[in-house]
């Protein structure tokens, strides 16, 4: 066979896999434009019953972490590479002092430790407004 006849065959198969790959490509914009329609379905507020209402069902299943923070302080490399078993780091706080309620590492609250059951839990004493999380977002 000709090197003229090998590249005209070669050409023509190239051919055919772009238009499959481009047909492939067409399908899958489809399934994403019906994806964004069903989500921007899910996520349509103005669709509640009542003017006030918001649909809260699409998040309510997001895994958020809390923390309780008991306090801080500041080491040298030095000095923490010196720690061992026994070792006591001064904190920030004083003793009785409230801990800090986290929520992805936002403070949202303040609050005491309690034991329920043999378990530490956290009673919250103080809980952070809506107005004041926004300005320490900042």
């Amino acid at each position: 066979m000709s090197d003229e006849a090998e590249s005209a065959e070669d050409q023509d198969a190239m051919a055919d896999e772009w238009a499959a790959a481009m047909e492939e490509q067409g399908s899958e914009e489809d399934n994403a434009d019906e994806f964004k329609q069903v989500e921007a379905q899910q996520l349509d507020v103005s669709k509640a019953e009542s003017p006030g209402e918001v649909k809260l069902d699409v998040i309510l299943d997001i895994p958020i972490t809390i923390a309780m923070e008991i306090g801080r302080t500041k080491l040298s490399i030095r000095n923490l590479l010196q720690l061992n078993q026994g070792s006591v780091v001064e904190l920030d706080r004083l003793a009785g002092e409230p801990m800090d309620v986290l929520v992805n590492g936002t403070l949202v609250a303040h609050g005491e430790v309690v034991v329920v059951n043999e378990k530490f839990g956290i009673r919250l004493t103080d809980v952070i407004s809506p107005a004041d999380r926004i300005k320490n977002l900042r």
